[in-house]
């Protein structure tokens, strides 16, 4: 048996999540037990100050209890100021936008991440994470996805449309299916939603070729180290091009294809040598689309049509890491 670990989670309010879907919560839960204790705390909540030997980074957070009973699903104890440092785990578990915030949270955890094991081990490794935000990461496997673009360029977006014809149009750095548009061949928005996007961001956009084949869903691997180790297929919503859960797809049990095994292999050794050691990617037909390294989902979808649990497999290889 692992020994005990005191594991603090930065996520969103635990009033929040949804016990049936949230992967933190199966973390949380799987931690607990395993004789782990747990902080909970929010991003607003950290601060980097000074300490005897240099920076010091402090959140205010609250020992928690969990248990899945709906509408009592978490119980607080006294609040502290919590030197993250003595901590043995940080998972970084909040939600997208990956914006600015998102970026300086990761600066100020790599001030205590010790990819070695020797301290305290960030989930997924802060600097991986600031380096490869998932619309981006992919794009070092050109090999793997569909056609794709990304840029600032309307002129070049316009371009692309006439090559491809359907197109996908996307935020950079969102989630959760938020601000994604199809554009067929005839819809006379693509101007306007462009003029839309760049008056309030100054954020590129993602734009691929629409793929047909995500009518039979939008894969979701669960990749731990790595390795895959589960996935769930999410069906659009009629009417719908998303697939993602939040906006109504539909999670169906799932095995992998030989062409997924084979994206895997290809890009698991790059997320097991950047410390990503939870990690949800996507693949419509035979193309990855996105590498998600922030908070992937999928969890428990996955336990409940395979009876595995990867949240326990997750805490197996968090633990084998700080023995070594």
């Amino acid at each position: 048996m692992a020994r005990a670990l005191k594991v603090a989670v930065q996520m969103d309010p635990m009033e929040t999540i949804d016990i049936n879907g949230n992967s933190d919560f199966a973390m949380m839960l799987a931690a607990q037990a395993r004789g782990h204790a747990l902080w909970h705390y929010e991003v607003r909540h950290m601060s980097l100050g000074e300490g005897r030997a240099g920076a010091r980074l402090t959140a205010r957070a609250r020992p928690v209890t969990v248990q899945r009973v709906a509408g009592a699903h978490f119980t607080f104890g006294t609040e502290t100021v919590l030197d993250l440092s003595t901590m043995d785990v940080v998972m970084m578990r909040q939600d997208p936008p990956f914006d600015m915030a998102y970026i300086t949270a990761t600066h100020m955890l790599e001030h205590i991440h010790r990819a070695d094991g020797s301290g305290t081990l960030v989930v997924n490794n802060p600097v991986s994470v600031r380096n490869a935000p998932e619309k981006l990461l992919v794009t070092h496997f050109p090999h793997l996805m569909p056609p794709t673009l990304v840029t600032w360029d309307t002129d070049a977006i316009k371009a692309f449309r006439v090559t491809h014809g359907d197109i996908i149009v996307k935020p950079l750095f969102g989630n959760g299916g938020a601000g994604v548009f199809r554009i067929k061949p005839d819809d006379e928005n693509l101007a306007s939603l462009l003029e839309m996007h760049f008056a309030r961001s100054r954020e590129p956009l993602m734009i691929q070729r629409y793929e047909p084949a995500v009518r039979r869903g939008d894969k979701r691997i669960i990749l731990i180290d790595g390795v895959p180790m589960g996935a769930v297929n999410r069906v659009p919503a009629q009417g719908e091009a998303r697939s993602n859960m939040h906006v109504g797809g539909r999670p169906e049990k799932s095995v992998l294809t030989a062409r997924e095994q084979e994206i895997c292999a290809a890009i698991g050794p790059t997320l097991r040598a950047q410390g990503m050691i939870f990690v949800g990617i996507d693949v419509i037909g035979d193309y990855l689309t996105e590498i998600n390294v922030t908070s992937p989902t999928g969890l428990q979808e996955i336990q409940r049509f395979d009876g595995t649990d990867l949240a326990a497999v997750i805490w197996e290889t968090i633990e084998g890491k700080l023995k070594r």
